[in-house]
């Protein structure tokens, strides 16, 4: 079934693929959760749920009927973003044999790939979704001013303490919100190196920002695919809606659902 109604658009071949060419690079520009986190997929936009294991209590009952405890089933929510384009741009375009402005596809592609990290990192309260901010369980550590001194490396520092005392190793991601990603860029008097220079050497350069955290927010992940990792079902593709006044309009859409595995994986800066 071409869920996707390209097939029986007017929409050319050529001008499909400078869409989908403009909606995926202007998305790999924003998300920020997809460069650490491994991909489970995409397992196809059918799959509507998939399992959510605890790997600490993951084990099969005993007896004459069992089951798999430490398990859950969490259904994969949808995101969408929609946009569309005027007949008399294409048209004008298509005369003057000019390129398509794909603005409107750009600001939407935006859009969703914001409206993804908003569901890795904050969940989504309304429909029962965690992320890694607010996830129940994860570790809990108080953040320190980072406006002074070497606190930030001091936190960072505590944060793999507690990774390698819990026995948790693997590559490791920081993700700092706008503000303190600011004060990372302060150089230590003597020294000549900035705050985020001497993290990055303990994080091997993993160390990235997000505007869907505000104020004073960061999270640290030991980000290996045991521990974490973001199930896709559909990738980010765009489909089309309808012809409406003569104008085309049209959705993007993915469906991903982020797993954590070991909660103890998880460090948030508070």
């Amino acid at each position: 079934m071409d869920y996707l109604y390209r097939e029986g658009s007017p929409i050319s071949a050529d001008l499909w693929k400078q869409i989908d060419d403009t909606v995926v690079s202007t998305a790999k520009s924003i998300l920020t959760g997809r460069r650490f986190i491994s991909n489970y997929g995409p397992l196809g936009g059918g799959i509507q749920s998939i399992n959510v294991d605890s790997i600490s209590e993951l084990e099969e009952s005993e007896g004459d009927i069992s089951v798999i405890k430490g398990r859950t089933y969490r259904h994969i929510p949808l995101i969408n973003q929609d946009f569309s384009l005027l007949w008399r741009d294409l048209e004008f375009s298509d005369q003057m044999g000019l390129p398509v402005d794909l603005s409107a596809a750009i600001q939407a592609a935006s859009q969703c790939a914001l409206k993804e990290d908003e569901l890795i990192f904050l969940g989504n309260e309304e429909l029962g979704y965690k992320g890694l901010i607010n996830e129940d369980g994860v570790i809990k550590l108080q953040l320190s001013d980072w406006s002074e001194g070497e606190n930030p490396f001091k936190d960072i520092s505590v944060g793999i303490a507690k990774f390698i005392e819990n026995g948790i190793v693997g590559r490791k991601a920081l993700v700092v919100s706008p503000k303190l990603y600011v004060e990372l860029q302060r150089i230590q008097p003597g020294t000549g190196t900035t705050e985020y220079d001497r993290i990055s050497r303990l994080l091997n350069g993993n160390i990235f920002s997000t505007p869907v955290l505000k104020g004073d927010k960061a999270v640290m992940v030991c980000a290996e695919p045991h521990n974490i990792d973001l199930v896709i079902g559909q990738d980010m593709i765009t489909t089309y809606l309808e012809t409406k006044n003569l104008n085309h309009y049209f959705r993007i859409i993915e469906t991903l659902l982020l797993r954590i595995k070991n909660k103890n994986a998880v460090i948030v800066f508070e």
